[in-house]
């Protein structure tokens, strides 16, 4: 009887600390999830209670859309920039404060601080103060010190300046983060691997990290491009707050989420091709994600 009144007691501590939880996940989260894929069988426009059913004509006409086609053709691009440069950029900065001796927790804190930014915030002090194209810019003062030309980075004429503006904010934002996931992934590396290492005549530097440490890093690594992967196709704050002012917006220049956005928000409202739209940008990540954790082997016993 005890053991049950125990039980019973923690179960109900369980659900006080995890039901409101579970609550908000599910009423904010999950509802509206399903909800989308079900107005995207729908000619939803200025509604979200509609009535005429469409089937799948809205994924066909978005498929057919050289608008939507052609921001993720933009974005497989982006992707394949920015993941390798943050991944290389982390692991980097993992590995300099990792040989620190002093002051590690001091850097770790100054590198991981920009990852508790909001996108928002951050693009804004890009496009203000730092790249807003006038004279007295940081970016702009910076080359005129050194005789260059003004740049109207922001314009999405060529060259486009742009994309600088939106890659550094983006490495600036999440670095940081993923640095402190490799710090981890290095600290739990066992000394000994690296005194036999040095027994065997092996030389610091590339050679150890390229037979030790690299290897070590594996689980990580995967973790970490997944990650990636996901964060570069879900992009929509910097961009929307850099660019939604320039030009008319040019398909080049505006990822998926962007063109649903105003798809689905803009003058036609059109919630059910929209919805449609994002049901399809979902399985596009699902799928990379899935062949991603193929190829790398995610969640195989190591050796």
């Amino acid at each position: 009887m005890t053991a049950l009144l125990t039980r019973g007691r923690t179960t109900l501590w369980f659900w006080i600390f995890v039901g409101p939880f579970v609550l908000g996940l599910g009423l904010f989260t999950y509802v509206p999830l399903a909800w989308s894929v079900y107005l995207s069988f729908f000619d939803a426009h200025n509604t979200v209670t509609p009535d005429h059913f469409v089937g799948f004509d809205n994924y066909t006409s978005m498929l057919s859309d050289d608008a939507f086609t052609s921001s993720l053709t933009t974005f497989i691009a982006f992707s394949a920039f920015i993941v390798p440069t943050t991944y290389a950029l982390a692991l980097g900065l993992a590995l300099m404060v990792n040989r620190l001796r002093r002051a590690q927790a001091f850097f770790r804190s100054v590198f991981f601080l920009p990852a508790a930014c909001s996108y928002v915030v951050a693009a804004l002090i890009w496009k203000m103060s730092i790249f807003n194209g006038v004279r007295f810019g940081l970016a702009n003062t910076l080359l005129d010190w050194f005789g260059g030309d003004q740049i109207a980075w922001l314009s999405t004429t060529d060259p486009p300046w742009y994309w600088l503006v939106i890659v550094t904010v983006r490495l600036w934002l999440q670095a940081g983060f993923y640095m402190v996931l490799f710090l981890a992934a290095l600290q739990r590396i066992s000394p000994v691997l690296y005194e036999a290492a040095a027994v065997d005549g092996a030389r610091p530097g590339w050679q150890v990290f390229r037979n030790i440490t690299f290897p070590q890093l594996r689980a990580t690594s995967v973790a970490v491009v997944l990650l990636l992967v996901i964060n570069a196709f879900q992009a929509f704050d910097e961009f929307y707050n850099l660019l939604s002012q320039t030009h008319g917006y040019p398909p080049y220049a505006r990822p998926p989420l962007v063109y649903l956005y105003f798809t689905a928000l803009g003058e036609g409202q059109n919630l059910g091709y929209g919805s449609a739209g994002a049901v399809i940008l979902a399985l596009i990540i699902a799928v990379v994600t899935l062949v991603q954790s193929r190829w790398f082997g995610l969640g195989r016993k190591e050796d």
